[in-house]
């Protein structure tokens, strides 16, 4: 069985559909928080507090490009996530 609290994690992360928006950008390509707040029609300090709590769950990385920091998916969180929400959807 799954653990619950990783479960509830996942779940509390993904809870915020400006979370589930910016995840869905980062995965075509790295982006810096004024792109992300371009696209997503909020202000970059919106976006600059959605991207701490991904970090903070490792769902996201950072990394320096000259001034700007660009963010991407973090392909191994992902897939563990995509694992653990299985587990629960198919009663593994």
């Amino acid at each position: 069985m799954a653990d619950a609290a990783q479960l509830a994690r996942l779940f509390s992360v993904l809870s915020v559909e400006t979370r589930v928006r910016i995840l869905m950008l980062l995965r075509e390509r790295p982006l810096c928080v004024n792109a992300l707040a371009h696209r997503l029609g909020i202000s970059p300090a919106a976006v600059s507090q959605h991207l701490r709590v991904m970090r903070d769950a490792e769902l996201v990385q950072a990394q320096k490009r000259g001034y700007f920091v660009h963010y991407r998916v973090n392909p191994e969180t992902l897939a563990r996530w995509r694992a653990l929400s299985l587990t629960l959807f198919d009663g593994e």
